[in-house]
């Protein structure tokens, strides 16, 4: 019997429509069934797919619920010896979180965990999301592939260097620092460079209370008094705080908001320092470093540290 491939729906502008073909911002996101975007594409016939629909929506109101379904599911499918490799269509908004999620959480990486997306709904003209749908495929197939990714565009990115670099253009996603790990061009993919290996943390841990983990920026007047009310926010929920403040340049804070921060990090907050920059590490300094992670990214791995740690 051949191995199949699974393909989870979660919403997203690749299953919006809107009432007007030539709508490309007033369209509702995730309104159009999984099976409903394959059964758009002939070509799909021959492909063995599972097809479920794990959620409907707009990705900018992902939530932690979601991710644990996604991650657990995902996860079945993994230690499923009959599936191949595993495909979730997913909005643009948050799928550089999703993503470095996935790719922080799932165990025995061995297959690919394919992520994609569209920046047209697909009720439009030109709906970007089908070629990005066989693109995705085309990678599933590839002998050797491993690791979560990021399918759009003739670009495969890594899940732990990808990026949206654009508001609203259909080449919106970048990996900054390195660039894609492969291109598909006409049909065929080409390997750029190896594929991501990851030790995934495992998805028992979801199941815990969530911390709250918040987003800070420096920028002109910046002073941190945000801070300690986020605190006396995180007490009275009875929840972990975590903070991850973007830098300016190499992480760099002002006075009153790094004074604020290390206070806080004195009383036990978790505290992680990116940059604001649409790429770079953050090298040296004196709080913890996120390293290469955007701002968003690194909030991920604030939360999965936090609902790791045994104190929690």
């Amino acid at each position: 019997m051949p191995k199949s491939y699974l393909l989870i729906g979660t919403g997203g502008t690749i299953a919006g429509r809107a009432s007007d073909a030539a709508d490309l911002v007033s369209y509702q996101a995730g309104s159009v069934g999984v099976s409903e975007l394959i059964g758009a594409l002939p070509e799909l016939a021959q492909w063995p797919l599972q097809v479920e629909q794990l959620a409907q929506l707009d990705s900018k109101d992902m939530d932690f619920a979601t991710w644990t379904r996604l991650a657990q599911r995902i996860q079945q499918a993994l230690d499923d010896p009959d599936i191949a490799a595993i495909l979730v269509t997913h909005g643009t908004d948050t799928l550089e979180e999703t993503a470095y999620f996935l790719h922080r959480v799932l165990q025995r990486q061995a297959k690919p965990v394919v992520l994609t997306a569209a920046m047209r709904p697909a009720s439009s003209r030109s709906p970007d999301g089908p070629q990005n749908l066989l693109d995705a495929l085309v990678l599933a197939a590839e002998p050797g592939a491993r690791g979560v990714l990021v399918a759009v565009q003739g670009e495969v990115h890594r899940a732990d260097r990808v990026r949206k670099v654009h508001s609203y253009s259909v080449n919106a996603f970048a990996s900054p620092d390195s660039g894609p790990v492969a291109r598909v061009e006409n049909g065929c993919l080409r390997a750029l460079a190896s594929w991501p290996q990851a030790e995934g943390l495992g998805v028992l841990a979801l199941e815990r209370p969530w911390p709250r983990v918040e987003l800070l920026w420096n920028a002109a007047g910046a002073d941190g008094a945000v801070v300690p009310l986020f605190q006396e926010l995180a007490a009275r929920e009875g929840r972990r705080l975590g903070l991850v403040v973007a830098g300016t340049g190499n992480g760099t804070l002002s006075q009153a908001l790094e004074a604020a921060l290390r206070q806080a990090q004195a009383q036990g907050v978790a505290v992680l320092r990116a940059s604001r920059c649409g790429a770079g590490p953050v090298i040296g300094g004196g709080l913890p470093s996120a390293g290469s992670l955007s701002p968003v990214q690194a909030r991920v791995e604030l939360l999965l540290r936090l609902l790791l740690d045994p104190r929690a």
